[in-house]
């Protein structure tokens, strides 16, 4: 069975699903997924394997298809949900009384498990052709136990193979080796150096390798990230007669966009070492053109360490980290939904009749401010992850002034909310709007506040101006 379904299934699986997306049903793709999985996990049930494998196959096919992007997306929500109950009953199985009396036992499974595993992969990863270096990272990667390991165990225990006690061992090495797993991967750079003494002679030639492309050059930009928008850039700084060096971790993208001819190299940016042989001291401009927050900041940290007075020009996805990328040290910050909305107002003005030059002169003096006007956003009911956490964000919300309140009458100075962390962004008066209404005006019954702040503050402020507190 697993020979048929392994030779025949990926044939027949992209002809079924070129079959049914050309239907262009969603729900049709989506019990198809569901029946294939489902089929696949009858199918080697009755061959005497487990329903798992089956799932575990379906998945495997699928995603050697052209359309496992589209399915991935479908699945998403099953995924989150079942992954999350899978781990609750994991939870529920331990028994800490008997993990705490097993301890030295759970502690030599998981040294056990983390060697066996780190010496199995990183042995397989050698003989299929890997340099010492990319199979001890592989070996480390993948020393952790995964959530298979817990499906096996649940066949081991209905065949009582292991004893309730030692099963409670394994169980417990298995959670614990999952919990280690990303504190291993964070430190795997730095046990590699330790562990493979040639990997050193590897970092040596990568930054020799940057630092002959930077040798002659200077006055130059810096572009940590050669994605789509790295590229963009670089072609328009080229067309400029501007010089580039562009640091980017895929080795891919790096081998395909050198055989090009692009100044690109495979580097770290948020590494010292790389920076200094990328010219750092002799660069003009640094820009960070990915929009990961965190590794533009730990980018940032680094390029502030060596040379303080370059400027750095940092991508970011929307205005929500703006100041904390400024604090940082940014020169500039451009967030991507200001200037997509900036890009969609100038072409809607432009249509409607307002003249070029008056939409280029609003648009300078919006990006002159910084972005200020354009700061914060009215939350409404979605939850679409921000970067930061919920009572991090900074948010517009609107306040309505009903009789009573204890604001009216008084003038924002009076309210003093800025104080509270919490920015009056407009005021809305019988249908006309304020924008960043003076200090000394005095507010009347039905007025709207526009106030920007984080939920907390924006609480204290809604406090004040109806109690005075």
């Amino acid at each position: 069975v697993l020979g048929l379904v392994l030779f025949f299934g990926q044939r027949l699986m992209r002809a079924w699903f070129f079959h049914v997306a050309r239907q262009k049903s969603a729900e049709l793709f989506m019990l198809n997924v569901l029946f294939i999985t489902l089929g696949l996990a009858w199918l080697t049930e009755m061959a005497g394997l487990s329903m798992a494998l089956g799932a575990f196959l379906a998945g495997m096919l699928i995603s050697e298809t052209e359309y496992r992007y589209h399915v991935e997306e479908d699945i998403k929500p099953f995924r989150d949900v079942l992954l999350g109950l899978f781990f609750v009953t994991v939870g529920m199985f331990l028994d800490v009384g008997q993990i705490i009396v097993s301890l030295p036992a759970v502690m030599a499974m998981l040294a056990a498990l983390l060697v066996g595993k780190f010496l199995i992969a990183g042995a397989a990863s050698r003989v299929l052709g890997s340099a010492q270096g990319t199979a001890a990272r592989t070996g480390l990667w993948l020393c952790a136990g995964g959530e298979f390991g817990f499906v096996l165990l649940s066949q081991v225990d209905q065949a009582r193979l292991l004893s309730p006690a030692l099963s409670q061992v394994v169980v417990a090495a298995l959670v614990l080796s999952m919990l280690l797993a990303p504190l291993i991967v964070q430190a795997s750079e730095k046990i590699v150096l330790r562990l493979v003494p040639s990997e050193w002679m590897s970092r040596s030639l990568q930054l020799t390798s940057i630092a002959t492309q930077s040798m002659f050059v200077d006055k130059h930009a810096i572009l940590c990230g050669f994605g789509r928008n790295g590229q963009y850039l670089g072609r328009l700084l080229e067309q400029e007669g501007i010089t580039y060096i562009a640091l980017d971790l895929d080795p891919e993208r790096v081998r395909e966009a050198a055989a090009a001819g692009e100044t690109v190299v495979f580097g770290d940016a948020a590494k010292r070492e790389t920076l200094m042989a990328a010219g750092i001291s002799r660069a003009s401009v640094v820009v960070i053109t990915y929009a990961d927050t965190d590794a533009a900041l730990r980018a940032m940290s680094q390029v502030r360490s060596i040379c303080p007075n370059v400027p750095v020009v940092v991508r970011t996805a929307d205005e929500v980290d703006l100041d904390k990328l400024r604090h940082a040290g940014a020169a500039e910050v451009v967030p991507e939904s200001v200037e997509s909305s900036l890009m969609l107002a100038s072409h809607a003005l432009a249509l409607v009749g307002i003249p070029l030059p008056r939409i280029l002169k609003r648009i300078r003096e919006i990006r002159a401010e910084r972005y200020h006007l354009l700061r914060g956003f009215y939350r409404g009911g979605e939850a679409n992850g921000e970067a930061l956490e919920e009572r991090q964000q900074i948010r517009l919300h609107s306040v309505v002034l009903d009789a009573g309140a204890y604001a009216i009458g008084k003038t924002l100075a009076d309210l003093r909310l800025h104080e509270l962390g919490v920015e009056v962004s407009a005021l809305r008066r019988q249908r006309v709007r304020i924008v960043e209404p003076a200090v000394e005006t005095r507010l009347d019954m039905d007025d709207v506040l526009v106030m920007l702040g984080t939920p907390s503050q924006l609480a204290n402020a809604e406090t004040r101006l109806f109690k005075g507190l």
